[in-house]
């Protein structure tokens, strides 16, 4: 998240005593969900403390995830919560931090990845073709039915091809997508 609007360092955000949020690169005041929207956004800020200029971007970020929790938008399963309570303190505590936001980094290039792939897996796959005659098949029914139609059309206009090839091709076409699946 280090996307800014001129590039020239993170919105800073003041939080006064009366609890308000005063965004330095709008003048305006905000609301928690403004800052949840620009974090969404991929919007770099920094919150501070209006009077002591310390940076308490940490603890907002945390109240926008209980507010947010609070709503009924659950994300964090209790055990897991539990787990990250129980770390706290424990000798292990300085390497969480790293080994969350790593984490996260992964699961975040994994989903860009999986839906690119889910995208183009049908794009141009027999799975499409197939789409496409069945689409042809419907219409030339729904054209035998209407009146004045001519009737239903013969055989011969039917596609040449055998009910054993388009098995053996929806099989080759269902290994290939399995092998993709699979590499992914």
């Amino acid at each position: 998240m280090k996307k800014t609007a001129t590039g020239t360092g993170p919105v800073i955000i003041k939080k006064y005593a009366n609890r308000r949020l005063y965004n330095t690169e709008s003048s305006s005041y905000i609301t928690l969900e403004h800052l949840a929207a620009m974090t969404r956004e991929g919007r770099d800020f920094k919150v501070v403390d209006a009077k002591s200029e310390e940076d308490i971007t940490h603890t907002v970020l945390t109240q926008i995830i209980m507010e947010e929790e609070a709503r009924g938008s659950s994300m964090l399963p209790v055990n897991f919560l539990r787990q990250l309570i129980a770390l706290y303190g424990d000798s292990m505590q300085a390497m969480v931090p790293g080994y969350l936001e790593a984490s996260m980094e992964s699961f975040r290039r994994n989903q860009e990845q999986f839906k690119s792939a889910v995208e183009g897996a049908f794009a141009n796959s027999p799975f499409a073709e197939i789409a496409k005659r069945n689409m042809a098949m419907f219409e030339a029914a729904a054209q035998a039915f209407k009146p004045g139609a001519k009737g239903v059309p013969d055989a011969a206009a039917a596609p040449a091809t055998s009910k054993d090839d388009e098995i053996a091709a929806l099989k080759a076409e269902l290994a290939r997508l399995q092998d993709k699946v699979a590499k992914l």
